[in-house]
């Protein structure tokens, strides 16, 4: 297929490009310029626009024609400590799905696939059975966390909602690991990085690798109108995939702090590290695109990239 991914130079994008090429597809990546010729080296077409920017946006896509679009962008170069920090993420995920579906009308395109979180099922304890996608998702509950459960509701249902002719996808990823160590050992060595002490939530992960893979199955094999849980096998807490970073990384261990104190701190982020407490299953993605994470767990990915950094 020819594909029109947003966000192709972002977390995600840098490893479902040369993924999306490796399996035969044409990609045409829109980067707000700082990526296109990183794109262009990767094999891609780079296309420069603001996805928030309706008009560009269609400007820039006129003349060309693509059989579907992937939606992964994020206003995140670093961890949101505070819930304004997500405010950006929140615009993309609103205006920006509705300026790519229009995009994706222009472009031709039959397939939509968007980025969502396995955090749209809550912040909070929410039991130890492992969640399917039809659990309750993005269900408000007075905190502050609502406005990022309701961007994740708005482009699930623009998505799979979409108008007739474009089959939508929603892809609720895990929280991403391994293809940021390094940033993660840099924080470590100047203790910047901390982990609670006490008993916190287990948190679904997936490698970038694997995070990648199961998007490439999905636009080619995913059932129109349907979420898929992109997570792996292994649930864990915050301290214990940050210790274990520190460990394969050779990085001195995390600062261990009272989850209040986090929470504090970075109001956001803190209620990742220390409230979210949830198992999600992988079984439809495993079932209907044919996927299996090639890391089971955060100690496999953690490991080979350790055996990789040594080479």
């Amino acid at each position: 297929m020819k594909v029109l991914l947003a966000g192709a130079s972002g977390t995600l994008g840098r490893f479902l490009v040369p993924q999306l090429i490796a399996a035969g597809h044409d990609v045409i990546g829109v980067t707000r310029g700082a990526g296109a010729e990183r794109l262009k080296r990767a094999g891609a077409t780079a296309v420069v626009a603001d996805v928030l920017d309706r008009g560009a946006l269609l400007a820039a896509v006129d003349g060309l024609a693509a059989d579907a679009v992937i939606h992964e962008l994020t206003a995140l170069t670093k961890a949101p400590a505070r819930h304004g920090d997500m405010e950006p993420t929140n615009r993309l995920r609103v205006e920006g799905t509705r300026n790519l579906l229009d995009a994706a009308r222009e472009l031709g395109a039959t397939r939509f696939l968007t980025q969502s979180m396995f955090l749209g099922y809550g912040f909070r304890y929410l039991g130890r059975a492992p969640l399917s996608e039809e659990a309750p998702f993005a269900v408000p509950t007075g905190a502050r966390t609502d406005p990022v459960l309701a961007a994740l509701k708005s482009t699930e249902d623009q998505v799979l909602a979409a108008a007739p002719g474009i089959d939508g996808i929603a892809l609720r990823y895990g929280l991403f690991y391994g293809g940021d160590t390094d940033v993660f050992a840099a924080l470590l060595r100047k203790r910047r990085l901390p982990v609670p002490s006490g008993r916190s939530g287990t948190l679904a992960l997936i490698h970038h690798e694997d995070a990648a893979s199961a998007t490439v199955a999905a636009l080619e094999r995913g059932v129109a109108g349907r979420a898929y849980n992109v997570v792996d096998d292994t649930p864990a807490t915050w301290r214990e995939l940050i210790e274990e970073v520190a460990r394969t990384s050779r990085t001195p261990k995390p600062l261990v702090l009272p989850a209040g104190l986090i929470r504090l701190a970075a109001p956001y982020v803190g209620e990742v590290m220390t409230r979210v407490d949830v198992h999600i299953s992988n079984g439809r993605a495993r079932t209907e695109l044919g996927w299996t994470p090639r890391y089971p767990g955060y100690r496999e990915g953690l490991a080979a990239g350790a055996t990789t950094a040594e080479r």
